[in-house]
């Protein structure tokens, strides 16, 4: 039997081909064949695990909470000392140089990355910015949104911290970040689905025992992990929890 093995699409494209390694490794790892599919957006995933054609993901915080709620997923891993924060980030030629600064009408860009955009809009209420009152965009990836910055196409820039820092230094020489968040306690998790889950402890065992194999040490460090550690349930539950309480605030 074959799992089908997926990967939220806000990594940053030099990690590609880390991820097609790191699929290699784990079927040799726990001796079962995956398959590694990639999608371009969200919306194509999600319809993909609508269609439960997903087994193992690594998922941003946003769709943990329905990958583990509605679809029983059950988590296997984390990325050690890592956490999704966001950045709000404007042009280098803005006058802005605080959230304070920015005013209503402004033009706001983002991916359809849920969580990121969301903590960039709670970031930006400091200055009464809210959906209502902004001009929103969306793009496909962050090198978008960083362009429409550039480009003049829009007035700010919400980011997943990773990919902002992962962009070229030009790019980001002629960008100037207004908040970094520090909430450290969203964070992508692996993920297996219900076919999946009877091999979930002996990938969870591989995952924390690569750090003794220089081989799959390399694998880990080409994803830009430094290891992964198991996630205990509570720690899961209340990130989701975070999330939803997050997601479902009233609007002012």
């Amino acid at each position: 039997m074959s799992y089908r093995f997926t990967v939220s699409p806000d990594f940053t494209p030099e990690k590609l081909s880390g991820w097609f390694i790191f699929n290699t490794w784990l079927q040799r790892a726990i001796g079962e064949g995956i398959h590694l599919d990639m999608y371009d957006s969200f919306v194509q995933q999600r319809a993909a695990i609508a269609a439960d054609q997903v087994d193992l993901i690594y998922a941003n915080p946003y769709d943990a909470s329905m990958l583990v709620r509605d679809k029983g997923f059950v988590a296997v891993a984390r990325p050690r000392g890592r956490s999704d924060e966001a950045i709000v980030a404007v042009p280098a030629s803005s006058p802005a140089h605080r959230v304070e600064e920015l005013r209503p009408g402004a033009r706001i860009v983002s991916t359809d990355d849920p969580d990121v955009d969301m903590m960039g809009m709670i970031i930006l209420e400091a200055a009464d910015l809210r959906a209502s009152n902004t001009v929103r965009q969306t793009t496909d990836t962050y090198v978008l949104v960083a362009k429409k910055l550039l480009k003049g196409e829009a007035d700010i820039g919400i980011f997943l911290a990773e990919a902002f820092d992962g962009l070229s230094p030009l790019v980001r020489a002629d960008l100037r970040i207004l908040v970094r968040s520090q909430i450290s306690v969203v964070q992508h998790i692996l993920l297996a689905g219900p076919k999946f889950r009877p091999r979930q402890p002996d990938i969870t065992s591989a995952l924390l025992h690569a750090q003794d194999d220089p081989r799959a040490r390399l694998v880990t460090e080409g994803l830009g992990f430094t290891g992964w550690d198991a996630v205990p349930q509570e720690e899961v539950e209340f990130m989701i929890d975070l999330i939803d309480t997050l997601a479902f605030r009233p609007e002012d």
